[in-house]
């Protein structure tokens, strides 16, 4: 990813305060959680998907679907809430997925989702809190 500014900036000392180790890894050194792992990929109440770095609201659980690739998986996200880049790791060439007001890695896109849009957003569910509603 191209260095950016985002509006919502911190230190990488208070992003290990506020994050636990497992979120560290996954959203400030682009890790990614084991498959399965995370209370949210069975979570099918209504509500919101937020950033787990600062909050803003990602994903409405009405896109989201069981995708079988053992992480929660969406249809699309809400408005201006995420951006991409070109993920050139592991010798495969991706699209990551992170939030546009944090900039932390959330996961990747592949376009192997169900209509309308096609599109599976794969997110790794220790960058994400839930909020029913």
């Amino acid at each position: 990813m191209e260095t950016k500014t985002f509006p919502v900036t911190r230190t990488d000392e208070e992003w290990r305060r506020l994050l636990t180790p497992e979120q560290y890894a996954v959203m400030r050194r682009h890790g990614t959680e084991a498959p399965g792992s995370c209370a949210l990929l069975h979570e099918k109440r209504p509500g919101a998907f937020a950033c787990a770095g600062c909050g803003q609201r990602l994903f409405v659980g009405k896109t989201k679907f069981e995708s079988g690739t053992g992480w929660p998986s969406f249809g699309e996200p809400e408005a201006g809430a995420v951006e991409t880049s070109t993920d050139r790791s592991y010798g495969m060439v991706r699209t990551e997925v992170h939030c546009s007001r944090c900039g932390s890695h959330l996961g990747h896109v592949f376009p192997d989702g169900p209509p309308p849009t096609g599109l599976r957003y794969c997110i790794n569910g220790v960058a994400l809190t839930f909020e029913p509603g």
